[in-house]
């Protein structure tokens, strides 16, 4: 597998406090910021890596971590991965905002994130000549 960037997910029993203690405290500089205004999602740098803070854990604390990995080809991993014997809890399919994405489950559960980003979504787009 060629993964050509990552992740790690985390949903919080309480997103507010999680945004704050993030940025504010822990000082980590936001790559970006998603969602609703009143309750964004938050990307953080993690020097060679990013830390998404966004939802809420169900369980009522952050729950197990996850991990995101964009791939070139989202179904061609999947084909691989179901030859391989993993794990796989749903199929790829275009989400509402343009990515295409599966999960798998490591051993112990850890759900993992593969992630296609087709050749028209925005995250492909050079920012320097987008129309402001």
């Amino acid at each position: 597998m060629e993964v050509l960037s990552s992740r790690v997910l985390v949903r919080p029993s309480d997103p507010e406090r999680s945004r704050r203690f993030y940025r504010d405290v822990l000082g980590l500089a936001v790559y970006r910021e998603f969602g609703p205004r009143a309750d964004p999602g938050l990307v953080f740098f993690l020097g060679q890596g990013f830390l998404e803070v966004s939802g809420t854990s169900e369980g009522g604390s952050a729950g197990p971590t996850g991990i995101w990995l964009q791939v070139r080809d989202v179904h061609a991993e999947h084909e691989r991965l179901v030859a391989a014997g993993a794990t796989v809890t749903r199929a790829p399919r275009e989400e509402p905002w343009g990515l295409v994405e599966m999960w798998i489950e490591d051993p112990d559960g850890v759900r993992i994130v593969l992630v296609e980003v087709p050749a028209d979504h925005p995250l492909r787009r050079d920012q320097r000549f987008a129309a402001g």
